[in-house]
């Protein structure tokens, strides 16, 4: 792998791309990142990349796409795996990364909520999906216990939005101690922290306020107040 000439399309407040680099940091992965701008995409990236949309790894000139498959790759090109290896465990993580994908749409549809009545349905959407993945968790400190696995590389940008989210609205994430505890510990841990550009949240907290939503105004007034 290290003979490898390894390259991630990135953007700057892509969640998807933060699974990726975690891996890599993780794996201790020689690589470059590449920032693009999704609003600008550039001829070369709309080649690369069939669906338009980050990340995308280059190896050897060699491309991949898709943020799970990206992840998949890295690790089972290094020693170690940050999956289980019993095939239906592995199967299961493989469920909950899934899962993970769909939380983040849900988060997308809360930002982007128009009206206060379609806020407080993505809130009672998301407030329900973590408490069934409360109800899944170990007692830590990571999602299957002491191994720090993909799943936990999925959740971090998860929890990472409500970073700026829990300034302004509680979604409850603090009442469930199981899912409180991870998310303190994925915090801690230094691929996580390596993930991001260095003013990513006044960067997120910026691209919540450019939208005519409902969680624009909401924190607009809070910050007025």
């Amino acid at each position: 792998m290290p003979e490898q000439e390894i390259t991630l399309i990135s953007h700057k407040l892509c969640p998807f791309v933060q699974r990726a680099r975690i891996v890599l940091d993780e794996k201790r992965i020689p690589h470059q990142i590449r920032f693009i701008d999704l609003s600008n995409k550039p001829d070369w990236f709309i080649r690369l990349s069939p669906l338009g949309k980050v990340p995308v790894l280059l190896v050897d000139g060699r491309r991949l796409f898709e943020s799970a498959p990206i992840a998949e790759y890295l690790d089972e090109t290094t020693p170690g795996s940050m999956h289980p290896a019993d095939p239906f465990d592995k199967a299961e993580h493989r469920a909950w990364i899934e899962y993970a994908s769909n939380t983040l749409g849900l988060i997308s549809s809360f930002y982007s909520a128009p009206d206060t009545a379609s806020l407080d349905r993505a809130v009672d959407g998301l407030h329900n999906r973590f408490v069934t993945l409360n109800q899944r968790l170990s007692s830590g400190p990571y999602f299957n216990g002491a191994g720090f696995s993909l799943v936990d590389a999925a959740f971090a940008p998860v929890f990472r939005y409500f970073d700026v989210i829990d300034d302004y609205i509680d979604l409850g994430l603090d009442d469930m101690e199981r899912l409180r505890l991870w998310r303190s510990a994925l915090a801690r841990r230094p691929s996580l922290r390596h993930a991001v550009v260095s003013d990513y949240y006044e960067r997120l907290r910026r691209f919540f306020l450019n939208r005519d939503t409902a969680f624009a105004r909401m924190i607009t007034t809070t910050d007025a107040a």
